[in-house]
């Protein structure tokens, strides 16, 4: 991918900022509803697991929008096409905020989700265009950034408005955060078109990568992992440790530092090898997980637990996305958003064997060795993406005039 001009008024930093704003606020919307599960759960007379079908709904939206909307608006300005995806995020939000059954409250995180895969991949492009591929790593991380510091200030502040006033307003904050987004979407990202001859004919094409849908598939499961533990943090701490509701915060804020610095670390790391980055963010991923399990009998041990795993995972999932845009040249839209689809599946699969893993009498260490479990078998599985392209490399090489695909 080439770099695409830009509006050069606007400095590469505002759009940037204006990028990580909007991961910010999808990353309050996406994980703020582990903060409120209980808050749910009590207020529809449901068990968790039943609760948990609002986390499962936004996942299921992620993965069905990041291909539909990146295919269909293939040949949208970017500008236009972000504004277009944080309006549709903000009004899932407020159809959210003012559900009064929990069916309308799963509606309403499905459209949400529709929409969040599409934002990252295509501001990764955008973040790339400003930037240069030189610095995508970088660019990717900025903002990701976004999205891990919202699990130390959105998704902590939404617990405690929950509990305090309600969970409909922690759903209200994040509708607030949506237009901020769209403000600063006007305000400060240049106008950049969509990426030479894209169309959803070529976007199409892409698909038919078979290494690129093992590696999405290796996030499903792998990232399952990780949301087999995380999305049960407030029935962890609550129910399992005996801790009270308000230390749930404190929990969720340790998850969101080591998610920060994971991003950041992996957008350093990947600039340098992303195949090494994948490979160790998924080994780092299971020795957490696993130290996750062996810590959760005590409230501190779950808060240096959730760090560990948020630092391991995020680390990977930029790796992961960066990955998937080298396995995608000629539509790194697509693949980034990709990206998210299988991440999100990676929720959905977690948040889903973890309530079998609860329903069937486990206790709750038991989600973090069914996390490992899972990350396990997606590092496996990108093994055989890594090896079969540096087969078709090697292929390549020797014949010099046949494109490759470069996974760095």
């Amino acid at each position: 991918m080439t770099d695409v001009p830009t509006d050069r008024r606007l400095h590469p930093a505002l759009a940037l900022l204006a990028l990580a704003i909007g991961g910010f606020t999808i990353g309050t919307t996406e994980f703020a509803t582990m903060g409120v599960l209980t808050n749910i759960a009590d207020a529809f007379s449901v068990d968790d697991p039943t609760a948990g079908h609002t986390i499962t709904a936004y996942a299921l939206g992620v993965v069905i929008g990041g291909p539909i909307l990146t295919v269909s608006c293939a040949r949208m300005p970017r500008k236009r096409l972000l504004i277009f995806l944080m309006t549709l995020y903000t009004v899932g939000n407020l159809i959210s905020s003012v559900a009064p059954s929990l069916p309308l409250l799963v509606t309403g995180r499905l459209m949400t989700g529709l929409a969040h895969g599409v934002f990252f991949g295509v501001g990764a492009v955008v973040g790339t265009a400003v930037v240069g591929r030189a610095r995508r790593g970088f660019a990717v991380s900025m903002m990701m950034a976004g999205l891990t510091v919202a699990n130390i200030v959105g998704v902590p502040l939404s617990s405690l408005i929950g509990d305090s006033l309600g969970w409909q307003w922690a759903f209200r904050l994040m509708g607030l955060l949506g237009v901020v987004t769209i403000a600063g979407l006007l305000l400060f990202i240049p106008k950049v078109p969509a990426e030479t001859g894209a169309s959803p004919r070529s976007e199409f094409k892409a698909l038919g990568n078979g290494p690129l849908w093992i590696a999405m598939a290796a996030g499903a499961i792998g990232f399952g992992g990780m949301f087999a533990a995380y999305s049960y943090v407030k029935p962890i701490v609550v129910r399992g440790v005996g801790a009270s509701e308000f230390t749930v915060p404190y929990a969720l804020a340790a998850f969101g530092i080591g998610m920060t610095c994971g991003v950041l670390l992996g957008g350093k790391l990947s600039d340098r090898s992303v195949r090494g980055t994948v490979r160790a963010g998924f080994v780092a991923t299971a020795v957490t997980l696993a130290i996750f399990a062996l810590t959760m009998g005590t409230l501190p041990g779950v808060i240096v637990g959730l760090f560990l795993v948020g630092l391991a995972s995020q680390t990977l999932g930029v790796a992961l996305q960066a990955a998937l845009m080298d396995l995608s040249p000629n539509a790194p839209s697509l693949g980034a958003s990709l990206c998210h689809s299988a991440l999100n599946l990676g929720n959905a699969n977690g948040a889903y064997l973890g309530g079998l893993v609860l329903l069937g009498g486990f206790d709750y260490p038991a989600l973090g060795w069914l996390g490992v479990i899972l990350t396990m078998i997606g590092f496996a599985l990108m093994l055989v993406v890594q090896r079969m392209v540096a087969h078709r490399q090697l292929s390549d090489t020797k014949a010099p005039l046949t494109p490759t695909v470069e996974f760095s």
